[in-house]
């Protein structure tokens, strides 16, 4: 994810100046986005063209004066003559926060497009440079939102003392967020009833506090944030604790909450930090703390995830949990090069195996499997992929078949291979860093690898 130039905050000016400098339509805009706030704000300009009238604005029609910030927050610059400068001089000698009006360079700050529910606001910052951008994404904000978000905001602010008293922290968290979410709740304060509705809700929250949490198995996808599902988005959002793998990126992990507590149980080939068996007992534990647990694993979690280990120590320990399909590597691959694997005349199904630790047996189903047609999809097979072509051969597989491979399906950074089995039997092939699928069948044949490398032409020869 890319970096921030603008640190997104709120600004205090409660019982402070706002000073505007320029009385044309810029200023106007200013104007009204500021007096949304409880400071004084001044406009001040030798010539006032827009109409002022009904904001509640203090209008001064006169020269800047460097004494006009005597007691500012902040400056908004929207002149750009001899006045405009001198207040641009005196703010930065003040070190007072100044905007000047469309100079993004002259900036400390920026205005952002606001979702006003007081005393609830939203802001949507574009860093001056895509401002049309910004106010798109606030009309759709605003649609979403409620009218009545403010009043229902200060109904909780109401409350707050309350709750810290009476609920635990993992127990408030649903109370605010069934609070926010309810409809009868909002009806309430519609009708005037809030304070009550708010009252019973907090009972019937207290009535629940230090039952057991749940655990959500997310399968958070190959790695492009966007290829989550909009079920594993909500749920990130509503976790108090994400537990991940180590193939799951940090971009994905941060689309969770902000102060969520995240613990990597990360493995890697050779380096298990985090045994399966204190996987199941972390998450266990943390469940019966109270907590909203998401497990968020890479691909789907039903698909060489393990959950099948962690559903049964879940089931043991009776706590509630909820599993998220996600994209397995497989079909990310897939999508990444447009391989039909299954593909009418062709290919009449679709294996997923995992290459690494597999004996003679199953290898020896996978050879026959791929001899008739069938697409097969292996799974943590990199480092030993030329000993398993060798082994598809071996047990009656075409050294013809075609292959292709998929490291880092689904990402910006994913590399392509192909070639056939037996040039993969071959071991010249120096595959880039990442998990990797390989493909074997006639239906990669029909899929779109013009951008692959192709594997070294050192072949297998079968004896």
């Amino acid at each position: 994810m890319g970096k921030l130039n603008t640190f997104p905050l709120s600004y205090k000016v409660r019982g402070q100046r706002i000073v505007i400098v320029g009385g044309g339509e810029e200023a106007l805009n200013k104007a009204r986005l500021a007096v949304k706030t409880t400071a004084q704000v001044v406009i001040i300009s030798e010539q006032v063209e827009a109409d002022f009238s009904g904001l509640g604005a203090t209008v001064i029609g006169r020269r800047f004066a460097e004494s006009d910030l005597d007691g500012a927050a902040l400056v908004f610059v929207a002149d750009h003559g001899d006045d405009g400068r001198a207040a641009i001089a005196a703010a930065r000698a003040r070190n007072i926060p100044l905007n000047v009006v469309d100079v993004p360079a002259e900036c400390d700050f920026y205005t952002p497009s606001i979702v006003e529910r007081a005393p609830l606001t939203i802001a949507i910052s574009s860093e001056g440079d895509a401002p049309v951008l910004a106010r798109l994404v606030r009309s759709r904000i605003e649609a979403a939102l409620s009218p009545r978000l403010g009043a229902i905001a200060r109904l909780a602010g109401s409350l707050r003392g309350r709750v810290a008293a009476r609920l635990g922290k993992a127990e408030a968290r649903r109370f605010y967020e069934d609070l926010v979410t309810s409809p009868a709740i909002e009806r309430a304060v519609e009708a005037g009833q809030g304070a009550e509705a708010g009252a019973a809700l907090l009972e019937a929250h207290a009535g629940k506090d230090g039952a057991a949490g749940v655990v959500w198995l997310i399968g958070a996808g190959p790695g492009a944030e966007d290829l989550l599902t909009l079920r594993a988005q909500r749920l990130l959002q509503e976790a108090d604790v994400i537990v991940h793998d180590q193939l799951v990126p940090q971009a994905v992990v941060d689309m969770g909450r902000r102060d969520a507590e995240r613990i990597s149980v990360g493995k890697a080939k050779g380096n298990h930090t985090f045994s399966q068996a204190q996987i199941n007992t972390l998450i266990v534990r943390l469940a019966r703390e109270g907590r909203k647990v998401a497990r968020l694993k890479s691909g789907d979690p039903m698909i060489f995830g393990r959950a099948g280990e962690e559903v049964a120590a879940l089931r043991k320990a009776g706590i509630d949990y909820v599993i998220v399909p996600g994209v397995t590597a497989a079909l990310a691959a897939a999508a990444d090069t447009a391989t039909p694997v299954t593909l009418r005349k062709v290919s009449s199904g679709f294996v997923m195996a995992t290459a690494h630790g597999a004996d003679d047996g199953e290898v020896r189903h996978w050879a026959a499997l791929a001899a008739t047609g069938m697409t097969v999809a292996l799974y943590m097979g990199k480092s030993i992929a030329a000993d398993v072509a060798l082994a598809f051969i071996r047990n009656g597989a075409s050294g013809h078949l075609p292959v292709g491979i998929v490291a880092n399906a689904g990402r910006a950074g994913r590399t392509l291979y192909r070639g056939t089995l037996g040039e993969l039997a071959g071991g010249a092939a120096d595959f880039a860093d990442g998990p990797a699928v390989i493909f074997v069948g006639e239906a990669v044949a029909h899929g779109d690898w013009a951008a692959a490398a192709t594997l070294a032409a050192a072949e297998f020869k079968v004896a």
